[in-house]
């Protein structure tokens, strides 16, 4: 059985009085083993995996873990591994575009997790601004014409609340995150394991 998942992009721009979205491109979740990040990324990194501090990894995991409490969900455990990995992906996008894309779907750079990104201004949001603006979702995934006995994640359904969905999926079990600065912004990278966002599954 091939499995689909989806990944989300989230950017907030502060000169505008809205939210813009992007999406990623569904893609075939792979089940392989985690890889360390190549050069000399992990060695420029802290002991919790990415270049956040101590207080930016515990809000981030208290953030997603409220909402995940929320809906009777367990709560996700920090992996360096998965921040290494954020963080090797947040520096590419800083050194090369800084602008939010996704990992893609082969390549060196090919994506094997769930993924929510974040953009915006540099000293106004910081990291648990980037899990709020994700879970700000949930009114779209919880209200419109969607009934409680029929959530599953479909292709035509996703877009307005794939950012929460993966923030709350009931099999993800860790989370690793990174940030970086480039031309006034930060983008914040967060990687999840196992990937959310199934086609054809509930997030919980």
């Amino acid at each position: 059985m091939r499995f689909y998942y989806i990944v989300a992009i989230i950017i907030i721009v502060t000169i505008l009085p809205y939210v813009t979205l992007h999406y990623g491109r569904p893609a075939i979740a792979a089940l392989k083993s985690f890889a360390e990040p190549r050069g000399s990324t992990a060695d420029k990194t802290k002991s919790n995996g990415s270049n956040l501090t101590l207080q930016e990894v515990e809000a981030l995991l208290q953030e997603h873990n409220r909402a995940r409490a929320e809906v009777g969900v367990g709560p996700l455990h920090w992996s360096k591994q998965l921040a290494l990995y954020a963080q090797e992906w947040a520096t590419h996008l800083a050194l090369t575009k800084c602008r939010l894309e996704h990992r893609p779907d082969s390549g060196t750079w090919q994506q094997v997790h769930g993924e929510n990104l974040f953009m915006g201004t540099a000293g106004y949001y910081g990291v648990a601004d980037a899990v709020k603006g994700w879970v700000s979702e949930k009114i779209y995934y919880s209200g419109g014409t969607r009934t409680a006995s029929d959530q599953r994640v479909t292709s035509g359904n996703w877009r307005a609340s794939g950012h929460y969905t993966q923030v709350v999926w009931k099999d993800t079990k860790e989370l690793g995150c990174a940030k970086v600065e480039c031309k006034g912004n930060i983008i914040v990278v967060c990687n999840y394991d196992p990937p959310g966002n199934v086609l054809g599954q509930k997030p919980y």
